[in-house]
This record gives C-alpha cells, sequence and structure tokens, in this order.
C-alpha cells in the first residue's frame, strides 16, 4: 500500500511539517521506498515535484523541506508499489489537463484486474491509480463538457470512486485547485487547525511546531492523512465509504457510501 497526503486551508500555507513527517515513512519508519511525490497549487498554476526513489533518500524531498512552497491546496503521496514498475512514469500524483484547469490525483490501494474502457484521457503508465484516474476523468468529460461547480460533480465522483472500491481498496485524494475532494475505502484521517493553535509533535521524527507563532487567529488549515502524523493531537478517523469536500480549509459536504 501507500500513503497520502492532503491539505485544503484558507490562506496560502506551507506543509513543510506534515512533509517532513510523510517522508520519514519512505524507507525509514515505513516501507513505502518506491517513488514519492507531491503537487502545490498557485492560483492556476501547479508546481509538481515528483522522485521514483525511497523519500528519506531524496534530495528533492529535502530541497522541498528548505523551500517552504505555501498554497492553498496541496496532494502528496509515498508509494509501495504493488501495480506496475518502479519508475516516474508510475510516481504519484497524475496530473491531467480538463476545462482548462489542472487535475491532480492520488490513491492508496490495489484494484485486481482493474481494466476500464479506453476514452479521451489514457494511462501514461501502468499503475491501475492512473487507469482510474483516467477513467474518471473521462466520466466527468462524457457528463460535464463544459465547467461545472464542485457539489454538482459529487454524485459522479462519489458513483465512480465505489464502483472502485468494489475491485479493491480505493483512498483517494482529488483536486482542480479550487476545492479537495477526498474519498475513504479502507483508511485516511483528517485534522483541521484553528484557533487557538498549539504546538504539534510529528510521530516519524523529532520536530515539533508551535503553530500559534506560525498562524494568524484567521488561518484554517485541514490536513489529510492515511495515517495520522502526529502524537499529541486528536486526529478524526475517516471510516469506509465516507467521502469530503473540502474549500479553503473547511469541509463543506460530506457523505457516505455503502
Amino acid at each position: 500500500m501507500c500513503e497520502l497526503l492532503g491539505m485544503s486551508a484558507n490562506v496560502p500555507t506551507d506543509i513543510v511539517f506534515s512533509f517532513t513527517g510523510l517522508m520519514q515513512r519512505g524507507g525509514k519508519t515505513g516501507p513505502h521506498k518506491d517513488g514519492w511525490g507531491i503537487a502545490f497549487y498557485e492560483g492556476r498554476g501547479l508546481r509538481l515535484f515528483q522522485d521514483p526513489v525511497a523519500s528519506c533518500d531524496s534530495e528533492v524531498a529535502k530541497m522541498i523541506q528548505r523551500y517552504q512552497i505555501k498554497s492553498e491546496v496541496v496532494i502528496g503521496h509515498i508509494r509501495h508499489a504493488n501495480v506496475g514498475k518502479v519508475g516516474l512514469v508510475n510516481t504519484h500524483p497524475f496530473v491531467r489537463e480538463l476545462w482548462g484547469q489542472h487535475w491532480c490525483f492520488a490513491h492508496n490501494g490495489q484494484m485486481a484486474g482493474f481494466a476500464p474502457p479506453k476514452g479521451f484521457y489514457r494511462p501514461v503508465g501502468d499503475t491501475d491509480s492512473e487507469s482510474a484516474f483516467c477513467d474518471l476523468l473521462n466520466r466527468i468529460r462524457q457528463a460535464f463538457p463544459e465547467p461545472v461547480a464542485a457539489e454538482a460533480l459529487l454524485p459522479t465522483l462519489i458513483e465512480a470512486c465505489n464502483e472502485y472500491r468494489r475491485q479493491g481498496v480505493f483512498n483517494c485524494l482529488l483536486s482542480n485547485g479550487q476545492w479537495l475532494f477526498s474519498f475513504c475505502s479502507s483508511k485516511l484521517a483528517q485534522i483541521t487547525r484553528r484557533a487557538p493553535f498549539g504546538p504539534a509533535q510529528l510521530k516519524d521524527a523529532d520536530l515539533t511546531v508551535d503553530f500559534q507563532a506560525e498562524t494568524t487567529p484567521n488561518d484554517v488549515v485541514t490536513v489529510l492523512a492515511t495515517e495520522p502524523l502526529t502524537q499529541n493531537e486528536r486526529w478524526s478517523l475517516h471510516q469506509p465509504g465516507q467521502w469530503s469536500l473540502w474549500r479553503l480549509g473547511e469541509c463543506v459536504a460530506s457523505g457516505r457510501v455503502d
């Protein structure tokens, strides 16, 4: 399996603290050593960094920890390969253009024998994850040739994700830069930080941050991860079939499918 990292915030925020914790799980405190990637939305632009090596040893990952890129929406991933070879082409997150927007997707899980029909979007690599992303975008493109609000997309997103999870395990994060959609098939955790802020200590690294010194009273930041990243905060665990839509750090819609 792999691990996911997502962030939705109401102000441009750096994710160095959470990213530092996740990177340790890529070959040091965890087995996810088959590549990693992270995408930062900046307005209509998208910064994408990927490396097909263990994140704990990656020089690119170390650069990002120093860079402190600020964004309102972030999607990250560390890979433990089970479908598809280890290589840059199979490294998450995956990105495609739809409606003149960068759509970004990362998946945790495995779908045995997944073979969706061909459409406009086709995978470049050989993972079930990228195939699912392309199939999802093909469904959206067919149903909505022109841009619609995220709320109008929800039935299509939820139906597709529910179908995918019936074929295996399908935890995912999806965004077009304006919102962040999450779906839990087996495992996903979330924490929303808002005033009054306090200190947070990572589980996987000797690092503590006092968010009160790093934020303003109006900041709202939600972090999603496969497993909680800190050991002194209360994370909410999502239930199988639970989906959520996040915008500016807040959950604006949620539900659960059987």
